[in-house]
Parts: C-alpha cells; sequence; structure tokens
C-alpha cells in the first residue's frame, strides 16, 4: 500500500471513529433526557389516577426531573408509577415499533433498555443510599430491601436487553444518522428550555 493509501484509510477510519462518538454521545444524551420525561409521565398518570393534583412538572437539560403535586391523597402509588411506568412504557414502545420499523425498534430497543438500567439503579440504591423516589418510599414506610428487589430485577433485564444492541446500533452509524441524532438532541433541548420557560 502506498504511503499516500495508507494517510487515506487512516484519516477514513479516524472521521468514522468521530462520527461514531458523536452519535452514541448524542444518542446516551437524548435517552438521558428522555427517560426522565417517560419517568415523570409514570408519577404524572399515577397522581391523576389516585386523585392528586399536579403543581409542576420539573424538566430541565440542567437539573434531575421532578414532579410536585399540590393534593396527593395516595402518596405510595404516584412514586411507585415513575420508575414502573418509566421502565414499561419504553417497552411498550419497542415492542411496538417492531412491527414495522426495524431500524427504529433498534434505538428503542437500546432506550428501553437505558430505561430499565436507569429506573432500576435508582429503585436498587435504596439500600445504600436512598434518594428522590427511593427515599419517599422507604419514608411511607417501604422497607429498603422490598425497594431495592424489583430495581435489581430492572436493571438486570435492561441489561440483557442491550444485549447484542452495540452492534446494530454501529452498523446504522452513517454521517446522516449522526446529524439526525444531533438535530434530535438539539430538538428536546429546545423543547425542554420551552417547557421551562412556560412552567
Amino acid at each position: 500500500m502506498e504511503p499516500s493509501d495508507t494517510k487515506a484509510h487512516g484519516a477514513r477510519r479516524a472521521a468514522g471513529r468521530g462520527t461514531a462518538t458523536a452519535f452514541f454521545v448524542c444518542a446516551v444524551l437524548v435517552a438521558w433526557f428522555l427517560m426522565m420525561l417517560v419517568h415523570e409521565l409514570g408519577h404524572v398518570l399515577g397522581a391523576l389516577v389516585t386523585g392528586g393534583r399536579i403543581a409542576g412538572v420539573v424538566w430541565h437539560p440542567l437539573e434531575f426531573s421532578r414532579t410536585d403535586l399540590s393534593q396527593n391523597p395516595h402518596p405510595l402509588p404516584v412514586v411507585i408509577a415513575g420508575p414502573l411506568l418509566g421502565s414499561a412504557l419504553p417497552i411498550v414502545l419497542w415492542l411496538a415499533s417492531r412491527v414495522k420499523w426495524q431500524d427504529v425498534a433498534v434505538l428503542l430497543r437500546g432506550f428501553a433498555g437505558f430505561c430499565l438500567v436507569a429506573n432500576g439503579a435508582y429503585l436498587a440504591s435504596a439500600i445504600v443510599m436512598p434518594v428522590g423516589d427511593t427515599q419517599d418510599l422507604v419514608r411511607l414506610g417501604a422497607p429498603a430491601w422490598l425497594v431495592a428487589l424489583p430495581g435489581v430485577a430492572l436493571l438486570g433485564f435492561g441489561l440483557a436487553l442491550w444485549n447484542g444492541v452495540g452492534a446494530q446500533v454501529r452498523s446504522l452509524v452513517t454521517p446522516r444518522s449522526t446529524i439526525t441524532m444531533g438535530l434530535s438532541l438539539l430538538a428536546v433541548l429546545v423543547a425542554m428550555l420551552v417547557w421551562s420557560w412556560l412552567g
């Protein structure tokens, strides 16, 4: 191979690595922000079903999300609904997408796994350092081990769901798909800032 060919090949490989890195960074950020949104949707649905009154939902790129209630007659199911529905709804989306949109299904499988891992780790933290929802659950009388147990199950399921997804996602990475993922991140950030401004 000529030196010029070697340099060109190296440049293409470097560009490919840069494209893949940009894609995955944007994908992880989109997943994090949307995971928070779906988690809070769980709290909102739990509150609406149990007669609670929502004062506001914090969804901002520089803050941890939360749902504030002005009235909360049944706090336990409202707290539980966040991590449980926040894990179940992405799985439903992934399963529904498998019918027609295989490429989208791969990304949604990764997102579902992300939500399961994040919510599972959140619940499992009750054993070591209960914060947020886990702190509320313990305060409401749930034993820390009982809070952590479904968290460990969700965590394991999420890791299992991730198995093999990385290779499938890598096959989708192109300069065009990376730009699309970057624009998706921008759209989510704009949505979060608008939501915060309106709230």
